[in-house]
This record gives C-alpha cells, structure tokens and sequence, in this order.
C-alpha cells in the first residue's frame, strides 16, 4: 500500500508540475506527484518538444529545396510523411520517459489517475470512476496546465478541422490548410504546413501577425512569410465553415468583405482555456478569472495550502514560464529566504516558424505608454557575416532602452535561431544591465550574436557595420 500523506502534493507533471516536484524533493519534502495522462504534460508529449521535431523537418524540407544555392543537387526530393510523424512521437516518447527517470531518481511517488480536493490539505485520485487514494499534505500545488479554445461552430472535430493534436499528427499531407489565429501556436503550424509543401491561409482576428510581438517585428514577420507563398489576413474573422466530404468551405470577413475559401484541413490555434473543470476548487477561496486561477508572485491562491503554477494560471502560456514559477513556489513553500518572486516582464518569448522570432521584456509602444522616453537600435541580419554565410541574411535585432538611466527595457530579434540568441538580453535584464556593460562587452566574430551588440550600439549613436 503506497503511502498517503506527504508535504507536497503536486497535481500535473507537465513542466511545470514535474519541476517543482523534484525541486521540492530536493530540498528534502516529501512530494507526490498526481497525473491522469502522459508524464511531462502536453508540453513535452503534443506541445513544445514535438512540433519542435515537425519544425526541424520542415527546416531541412526548405533547405533540400534550395540546395544549388549552397553547391548541391539533387533529383527526385520527396519526403515520407509517416516516418516524419513517427520521428516526432519518437522524440516525445523520450523525454516523457526522461521526466519518469527524473521523478523515480528523486524518489517522489506518482499516482495514476485524476486529482481533485477534498478538504483542507486533501486530494482524492480516481481512475476510470473508481478511487485510487485518499492523499494529504500541507501544501498541494495545481499544475493541471490548459487545452485548446474551442471557436463556437468552428470546434475540431479531428478528421476536417484540427486542434493542434490533429495537426501534430496529419495522416495526410493535405494540399492547403486554413489556419485561424497567428499566435505561437497558430504560426508555427502554418510555417511547417508551408515548408512542406502546403498552401497556407493564416486568418487573424487583430490588426497584425503575432500580436503580442513589437509592431516592427511583426510587420517583418508578414514580409516574410508573404515572401514564402502565405496568405495573410489580418483583421479578418471565420464567420462559417461548411464540411464536405474531404474539404472545408470558409466564409471570411475581412475588411468589411466576405470570402469564401475551400481548403482540404482547417486549423484552429486560437488560445487556450485553463484546466480548472473537475479538480475541487468549488467550495475554496481560489479565485479564477476568464478559465485562469489567480495567484501572487509566488504561486500562492487565495485558499491557504493550495498553489498553482503554469499555463493554468494564465499568460504567458509557456512551459519555461511554469517551471520558474515551480521553482519560485516551491522554495517560498520550503521557507527559504532569497526566494526572488516572479518577475513576468523577464520571461522571453519564442516563436520557432521560419524565420524563428524571440522577444523579452517592453515592446517600443509599451514602454512608451508606460512612460518611458526611450532609445530604439536596429541592426539587420543583412549586416551581420555569419547570417550571409548561413545563408539567412533575412531578419532583424531591435533593442530598446530607457533614454534616462540605460536600462534595457526590451529587446526583439527576428531571424535564424534567434530563439538561442535571445538568452543574452534575458540575462542583461536580470543583471540589470545597462547599455554601457552591453557596448563594453566583446561579441565573438563572427557570429549572428554580433547583430545583438551592434543593435544595442545603434539605440547610442555608435553602430559599426550599417
């Protein structure tokens, strides 16, 4: 019979579930972990780690098609979509086996089944209807992460209209897809879906592509993905579908205009909904607000004893976002006293369609609004030796500082792994450094890092190669 009572129980083993259950196991708790489905969430199992396998495929598709540019030839390039499938279940089986290596080497228990609370410091696990265990601690921690949006009339329905399971896991190839929201998720399918060969159509409710980017990123976003045989529409809604037997026809509106399109799959990738349905918060002062628990800078809910971390709790939806907070939450729960609280503005931002897009802190307009009289650098990729001999000259650094103290306040960057590059501003940021340490520090050459240093050069007066 496993034992039933523990310091902390967490509920979800996705990022950030798992991480605060070896963070706390680590700082000797006594810690349970409760999941009803795959070890390491949606993250690492229909999230983050697969589509980043799908995305490197589509990478070395549009490469394999531009070989005379670098020296090659090559007849006959084709691709086996099922082996491309199987290679990203392949890649998402081993880390969720990873994560279960990780929990049993730090001895924390984990229970199979649906948690929910039950009382001060209780959570009961079912499966399949029936009751596994009756679980106690002083602390349990809510890491039960999100699912998809569902757009009334529009909802997937895994054969013709797609959520992002579906999407991950095409058993065809289709011809042309419609996808319907250009956020992370929406963008990075839509430049897998491209690269492989397919026409896309990206339909966008608000004014811009990726609207949580700096407005400059964005609009060299567009371009590019113009550039690349993509149909933009911004502004525009999905007003209707109407299913046929192998195809969907959409009416749009865009512009004050409707249009119909017929397309082979539609997917829909128009944000997500927190987990809160099924797991006790009835009864409790935990406060949830649009599907999303409420919680402080370190985790903390309204009911005494009770947390939560992670996509649950709201944007930004990432999955390193909810480690940190694990980490935050669970060493404030173990008393320790330079515990830093969450710090949302320093959390960066990453979009792996081609070209890649990362981003930290203010945008130019934020800052502004927030009252900042600021400094803006700009460097081009164009500029920069390393990005011309990759052959990705196409992208952009963007910097913004504080006019009056030097303080970075936000850094945007468009181009080939530029999710890699953006640590660099992260760190700034958290150091507090201002652009005198950025202009002081020596980048190596030559590397796509230097398009970093000269755009912090530039927002002074100072750049070098443009």
């Amino acid at each position: 019979m496993a034992d039933t009572q523990f310091d902390l129980i967490v509920l979800g083993s996705g990022p950030g579930g798992y991480v605060a259950a070896i963070r706390a196991a680590q700082l000797g708790m006594k810690t349970a972990v409760v999941e009803c489905d795959q070890l390491g969430g949606i993250c690492l199992n229909w999230g983050c780690i697969p589509t980043k396998a799908l995305l490197r495929t589509s990478e070395i598709n549009h490469l394999l098609h531009h070989l005379p540019e670098f020296g090659f030839a090559a007849d006959n390039v084709r691709f086996d979509l099922g082996k491309v499938v199987k290679r990203s279940r392949a890649v998402a089986k081993q880390l969720s086996a990873g994560v279960a290596h990780l929990l049993k080497k730090n001895k924390v228990t984990v229970f199979d089944g649906y948690g929910k609370l039950a009382g001060n410091n209780t959570l009961a696990v079912e499966k399949n209807g029936k009751p596994v265990a009756t679980l106690t601690a002083p602390h349990i921690i809510l890491a039960t992460g999100a699912r998809a949006r569902q757009l009334p009339g529009i909802e997937s329905d895994g054969k013709l209209i797609w959520a992002y399971k579906e999407a991950m896991v095409p058993p065809m190839m289709p011809k042309s897809i419609l996808v319907i929201g250009s956020g992370a998720i929406g963008i990075e399918f839509a430049s897998f879906y491209r690269d492989m060969g397919a026409a896309v159509t990206v339909v966008e409710m608000l004014d811009r592509v990726l609207p949580v980017e700096d407005e400059e990123i964005s609009a060299f976003a567009r371009k590019a993905f113009e550039k690349q045989g993509m149909k933009i529409l911004t502004s525009a809604q999905v007003k209707k579908v109407r299913n046929g037997a192998d195809s969907v026809t959409a009416t749009i509106q865009a512009n004050g205009k409707a249009q119909e399109i017929t397309i082979d799959r539609v997917i829909s990738a128009v944000g997500i909904v927190g987990n809160v349905e099924n797991i006790g918060l009835e009864g409790t002062a935990v406060k949830v607000d649009r599907t999303h628990v409420v919680i402080d800078e370190y985790g903390r809910t309204g009911e005494p004893g009770v947390y939560a971390i992670g996509d649950l709790c709201g944007p930004p939806w990432l999955a390193h976002k909810a480690s940190h907070e694990g980490v935050i939450c669970v060493e404030k729960i173990a008393g320790l006293n330079d515990v830093h609280p969450m710090d949302w503005t320093n959390i960066p931002g990453c979009t792996y369609c081609r070209p890649q897009v990362a981003s930290v802190g203010l945008t130019e307009a934020r800052a502004k609004a927030e009252g900042h009289q600021v400094r803006v650098g700009h460097f081009p990729f164009i500029g920069n030796g390393k990005a011309i001999a990759l052959g990705e000259p196409e992208g952009m650094v963007k910097t913004v500082f504080d006019a009056d103290t030097g303080a970075l306040l936000g850094a945007h960057m468009i181009g080939a792994e530029v999710t890699e590059l953006i640590q660099g501003f992260v760190i700034a940021r958290t150091l507090e450094t201002t652009e005198a340490e950025l202009i002081n520090s020596v980048f190596p050459h030559p590397t796509v890092s230097e398009t970093m240093h000269e755009a912090v050069l530039d927002a002074y007066g100072r750049v070098i190669h443009i």
